[in-house]
């Protein structure tokens, strides 16, 4: 495990905490720091702030460390912070709201291929409305390694497809409408 060295000087900005509540529609200041979310994370190995860390960042509005953190990326969105929180708080919840901050304010990550990862499996789902392994490896190691990871994934993809674990076409979602009507009210709400 790694841990975040954080600045000397750490300048606070008021306004992150208020607007990580707004955006996430939680009160992370009813967090008083008893790790249970922490405790029962199955990724905090891997994580540079640990998530009780991550709500005290927000909290005293440490933005440029929160949103620089690998954390953010590594969280699986599991839930299982949110089910232990004695308060109530959706942690998962204000992590996918620090990712979509440090998206749209352009934070460069750490690590340059997990939003890559990122967005090409949220964009799978929009596409398809699931994810489509095929088209969001292809995606993914295109946009990581350009032609040279997709030729990589070529020979891996063909033994997967001849053992049933790919298709070729992705299946059909019946609520695919809904779903991308999912993806723009976000986009709208930004």
């Amino acid at each position: 495990m790694t841990v975040a060295e954080l600045p000397q000087l750490v300048v606070p900005e008021s306004s992150f905490k208020r607007e990580v509540e707004r955006l996430s529609g939680e009160n992370v200041s009813t967090c008083f720091q008893c790790e249970k979310c922490t405790n029962g994370c199955p990724l905090h190995s891997w994580m540079d702030i640990l998530p009780h860390r991550m709500m005290r960042c927000v909290q005293l509005g440490v933005k440029e460390e929160a949103l620089r953190s690998d954390t953010i990326w590594v969280c699986a969105s599991c839930e299982t912070c949110t089910a232990r929180c004695p308060n109530g708080i959706d942690i998962a919840h204000v992590m996918d709201t620090l990712r979509q901050i440090s998206q749209r304010d352009h934070v460069p990550a750490s690590q340059r291929s997990v939003p890559i990862f990122h967005n090409a499996f949220l964009g799978s789902i929009k596409r398809h409305g699931r994810v489509y392994e095929g088209a969001m490896a292809i995606t993914y190691s295109f946009k990581n390694e350009s032609w040279a990871g997709v030729f990589k994934l070529a020979g891996m993809g063909m033994a997967m497809f001849r053992k049933g674990k790919v298709n070729i076409i992705p299946k059909r979602v019946r609520s695919l409408g809904q779903i991308k009507d999912i993806f723009r009210r976000t986009e709208l709400k930004g």
